[in-house]
């Protein structure tokens, strides 16, 4: 597939989690909410602040802004209770729910006691159950790695419609794109939430993969949603951006697999940050020694750093390659001013 999309955008949100006070990040979602960005995304891939609850209190100071997990997993939480939460959820923000739903990774997964043997066949089936229950529909199923019987939302004394919460699929490797892409043909998913860390050219074999997916149930690409979460280091000095972002390149270059493939970073350096780390999880020290391994070049590959023109020149890179709507996660600490670049280049769109 060719980098034929189009480079401006016109919607825009921003990717919370780790920021020193909770109360910081229930701000951040509403200064995105007045500054007109569309989306605000709770992290939750590893165990820190538990997504479902600071999306709650999001729910109840902002008015417009659309909210979801980026991305919780389709294994720690029952399918059942994972429908329930998003329908209540979805009663609490007046229908501006999303679910962004990933499959994990390991070593955290096994450390918890999961074993991730099929998660495709795991994410369909987690998907569809999910979407039935959301639909309000009785479901019995029984599946390879999920099954359920004679089961929905028990909505006697509330508000008993259908929960209109689009499935968005976190997704890095290109079978996980095709899969994605059959769902939303299905009418399961609505879209994909492509990862972060990754070179905009990374996009473009697994939007192919979706295109395939999606065209196989009869569908078009048009059909997927594609927000992208994108790391940004932004800093009047480039080179003080680049810093800034060495650390959390460093780290997942480091402990996580599918992002070390997709980075780029040459095997052999990349072989090395991993062996100087030591595992998951790592010190800052750890992250500190390793981060020497890895160049300015390989930093400003997978993350949009340096200069404001710099960042919304990069993030216009990632919309080239298929974004159909950036998802900032500042790693320097000026998220307002982030936030602001993000809103003015989007009104000039």
């Amino acid at each position: 597939m060719k980098a034929n999309f189009d480079r401006e955008f016109t919607r825009a949100g921003i990717w919370n989690w780790e920021k020193p006070h909770i109360k910081d990040e229930i701000r951040y979602a509403q200064y995105a909410e007045e500054a007109g960005l569309d989306s605000v995304w709770q992290g939750e891939s590893r165990l820190v602040r538990d997504a479902m609850t600071v999306m709650g209190a999001y729910t109840q100071v902002t008015d417009e802004i659309d909210i979801a997990p980026g991305v919780t997993n389709c294994y720690t939480r029952n399918v059942a209770v994972m429908a329930q939460t998003f329908s209540t959820l979805h009663e609490l923000s007046g229908g501006r729910m999303k679910l962004g739903i990933g499959a994990w990774w390991d070593p955290l997964a096994s450390k918890v006691g999961i074993e991730r043997e099929n998660p495709l066949r795991r994410m369909w089936e987690y998907c569809t159950v999910t979407k039935r229950l959301l639909d309000l529909e009785n479901v019995t199923y029984e599946g390879r790695t999920l099954s359920v019987d004679d089961i929905e939302l028990d909505l006697v004394r509330s508000d008993a419609q259908p929960r209109d919460v689009p499935i968005y699929v976190g997704a890095t490797g290109e079978t996980m794109h095709k899969l994605t892409g059959e769902l939303v043909g299905k009418g399961i998913a609505g879209g994909i939430f492509m990862n972060y860390l990754i070179p905009p050219e990374h996009n473009l074999k697994g939007l192919e993969k979706l295109k395939q997916g999606v065209e196989k149930q009869d569908g078009t690409l048009a059909d997927a949603d594609r927000p992208q979460l994108i790391a940004v280091a932004m800093d009047e000095d480039a080179d003080v951006a680049i810093d800034h972002a060495r650390g959390l390149a460093t780290q997942y270059i480091g402990q996580q697999p599918h992002i070390r493939k997709a980075s780029g970073i040459d095997p052999e350096l990349a072989e090395k940050v991993q062996a100087e780390m030591g595992g998951w999880p790592a010190s800052a020290e750890d992250i500190e020694r390793a981060s020497r391994y890895v160049s300015d070049d390989v930093v400003t590959n997978i993350v949009a750093a340096g200069t404001r023109d710099d960042v919304i020149d990069r993030v216009r890179d990632y919309c080239a390659a298929g974004c159909t709507e950036p998802v900032v996660y500042p790693l320097t600490d000026n998220m307002e001013a982030v936030i602001d670049a993000m809103a003015e280049a989007k009104a000039e769109e």
